[in-house]
């Protein structure tokens, strides 16, 4: 009587190629979030009055606001809290994101969807 489930001899060769596809679009998903994280991205707003750069990891590295926006003696402090606010809303945006991939995802791991 004959086995029943699996492959004789382990997966069929285009299961072997599908594994190796997957694993090379992994890798190279892999490098590519990498190479995002390493960049970073300036914007400017009010005219040229506000100027935030951002890293690929998506945290404020720096926050530029012209001294005649507002009050001179208040600009470093307003630049801190302005840093410090976009940086935690960033944060939650992302946990949120995450959270939403993982009922999508059901859970599964290892998967980059």
């Amino acid at each position: 009587m004959a086995k029943r489930g699996g492959f004789p001899g382990g997966m069929p060769g285009n299961m072997n190629n599908l594994m190796k596809q997957a694993q090379r679009m992994q890798r190279q998903m892999e490098e590519s979030q990498k190479e995002l994280e390493e960049k970073e991205f300036t914007a400017k707003a009010g005219g040229g009055a506000v100027e935030v750069t951002v890293s690929g990891k998506k945290e404020v590295t720096g926050i530029v606001i012209d001294k005649d926006a507002v009050d001179p003696e208040e600009t470093e402090m307003l630049q801190d809290m302005i840093m410090a606010a976009v940086n935690e809303a960033l944060r939650m945006a992302e946990e949120a994101n995450a959270a939403i991939m993982s009922k999508m995802t059901g859970g599964l791991g290892g998967f980059p969807f």
